[in-house]
């Protein structure tokens, strides 16, 4: 018997006219996406022939294995031309069989998502048992850590399918079209009475500006789908490996010691400093438009790839807040998973203080970052380019964290707080009780001149706080000898099961 027919109809997956809204709407088929993700001729599909009613090809889920750039890689893909890409009982299997696969063969997991979540009808087939969709997330922890799981979100990702996306390493989101959500609009209205939109809900803006949920906004498929090919170019194929190097590109042509301001106080852009220092083009940032006082990206020295954490004092003066805490403890156990060394640029007041930021847990979440830093066992390097101070120098890596290098800019300051707040915070009651203004500024100017001479930068060199003082324009060619030295270092950090997570 010729199957030839039959399987033709099952590639062309829903009727034409679901074909013709997704293409109005700027979206591809969910075939068409895996073709522009992977390189050419090399996908190989699994379980076409999943459900043998024809409204319902493949059962709306297309998955098989493929390479990008070389590597082998799984692809989970829903059609959203089946049933609004919604999931069956044999849509779950596909998809815990794809996980599986990957985990077994130790290659990387893409998520190209598009599906209005699971089938009310057949919810006894596909929710509630051993093999239903709970096990899909079971699945994707279990692999978290293993393999580079990243996701490009292409249209909704519902209920209980908004969890697939939570648990990617990365999520990428066409802005418009991609949504995550627990309860759609009118189930929310429902529960809570609230009258909302699917775009101010749950859409890829909220997303990837207010909850941190996503990490690329992007404006359409196909820079999407590049986005997630560039960001799987910095990791390895699984935990085992070293990432992938390539060819050393010397910077953008900038004078570092011109970026930093003299004052302390003086807000300047860490992107510019960044990319006066790696290799050109290399910067990949990772939750751009969420808590930009913290920069988190991936980028290349002399051609390998690092994990750069840097201040932004351009934003909010660079002080730590709760996202911010939140997207570096992240960010640094990803590259810490997957054997990326990490480049910490500090120009950091502390951590957030008031009562609304305790209410809001920054203790919680300040702890969240620290325990990521301490637990990073990769290369860590720390440079202090102009401050750091209180519990932000331990969150950047300091000296008590493991840091295989605390390299300090002849810019750099590190204390407790800064001058003018420890001057204040010593001796408040006695500049209150100096009525003369001149006598007043001069024995505040006095009290700053020792705050700074107990901190002075050379003293704090010789205490072995700091392991050098370096120029700016000599700082790349450090960096680059330090962790080209450091590249077989001995990772061991204790024996335990897992750490608890802070509070």
């Amino acid at each position: 018997m010729d199957y030839t027919a039959e399987r033709e109809g099952i590639l062309r997956g829903g009727a034409e006219k679901y074909h013709r809204a997704a293409a109005a709407a700027g979206k591809y088929h969910a075939r068409e996406r895996i073709r522009r993700l992977t390189d050419v001729d090399s996908f190989t599909e699994d379980a076409l022939w999943a459900n043998p009613d024809p409204t319902l090809p493949a059962d709306g889920v297309v998955c098989g294995s493929a390479t990008v750039q070389g590597r082998p890689v799984r692809v989970i893909a829903n059609d959203s031309t089946v049933k609004a890409g919604s999931w069956g009982a044999r849509t779950v299997e596909k998809i815990i069989r794809t996980i599986e696969a990957a985990q077994v063969e130790q290659h990387p997991l893409v998520y190209l998502v598009d599906s209005a979540g699971a089938r009310i009808t057949d919810q006894v087939q596909l929710f509630p048992g051993r093999r239903g969709a709970g096990r899909i997330f079971h699945e994707q922890v279990r692999a978290s850590g293993q393999i580079p799981q990243a996701c490009a979100l292409f249209g909704p990702s519902a209920a209980g399918g908004a969890y697939i996306p939570a648990f990617c390493d990365v999520v990428a989101m066409v802005d418009g079209n991609a949504s995550m959500y627990l309860g759609s609009p009118r189930m929310v209205e429902m529960v809570t009475g609230e009258q909302t939109t699917l775009e101010a809900m749950g859409g890829a803006r909220v997303h990837c500006e207010q909850s941190g949920v996503g990490h690329f906004l992007c404006r359409n498929e196909d820079e999407a789908i590049a986005t997630v090919r560039r960001w799987l170019s910095y990791l390895p194929s699984n935990w085992t490996q070293p990432p992938p190097a390539r060819a050393a590109r010397p910077p953008v042509e900038t004078d570092l010691e011109a970026v930093v301001p003299p004052g302390e106080s003086t807000p300047f852009d860490m992107h510019d400093f960044i990319a006066g220092l790696v290799d050109r083009d290399s910067v990949l940032e990772v939750q751009a438009r969420w808590a930009g006082e913290l920069v988190c990206a991936f980028a290349r020295l002399d051609g390998r790839p690092v994990g750069v954490v840097a201040s932004n004092s351009a934003v909010k003066g660079g002080v730590l807040f709760t996202d911010s805490a939140d997207k570096a403890a992240r960010f640094v156990s990803t590259c810490d998973a997957f054997n990326v060394p990490l480049l910490f640029l500090a120009d950091v007041p502390g951590f957030m203080v008031g009562s609304e930021f305790e209410k809001g847990g920054i203790i919680r979440h300040g702890a969240k970052m620290i325990a990521a830093v301490a637990e990073a066992t990769v290369p860590k390097v720390c440079v202090v380019v102009r401050k750091a101070y209180g519990a932000g120098l331990y969150a950047m890596s300091g000296p008590a964290f493991g840091s295989d290098a605390v390299i300090a800019l002849p810019t750099a300051k590190i204390a407790v707080m800064g001058a003018e707040a420890a001057v204040n915070a010593v001796y408040a009651n006695k500049i209150a009780k100096i009525e003369d203004a001149a006598e007043r500024e001069r024995f505040i100017a006095d009290r700053r001149e020792e705050y700074e001479a107990d901190i002075d930068l050379r003293r704090l060199a010789g205490e072995l706080v700091v392991d050098d003082i370096v120029e700016p324009a000599q700082l790349r060619g450090d960096l680059i000898a330090r962790y080209r030295r450091l590249s077989h270092k001995d990772r061991r950090f204790g024996d335990r099961r897992h750490p608890i997570t802070p509070v």
